[in-house]
């Protein structure tokens, strides 16, 4: 698990003189946001791979893994239950 979530801080970058700063996979100009939309359309790993042939699966596999941290750190940590 520890190797997914590293992935991501070596496959995506953001520089402000590629697509305007938006998150994209390292080397490429195929956005985070695209990624992730193919992928929530039902686009399958190869699909994805087949429409954008300069990325690996290891680029859709750190793409999710961004995503999962994305999401982690924005969604609200639930409060402790108190027992008396």
């Amino acid at each position: 698990m520890r190797r997914r979530a590293e992935t991501f801080r070596s496959r995506i970058v953001r520089d402000s003189s590629i697509c305007g700063g938006e998150p994209v996979i390292q080397g490429t100009r195929v956005t985070l946001r695209t990624l992730l939309a193919s992928l929530a359309e039902g686009a399958s790993t190869p699909e994805i791979l087949e429409d954008f042939p300069t990325l690996t699966e290891d680029d859709v596999t750190g793409a999710i893994a961004y995503a999962a941290a994305s999401a982690e750190e924005d969604l609200p940590v639930p409060a402790v239950p108190q027992f008396s």
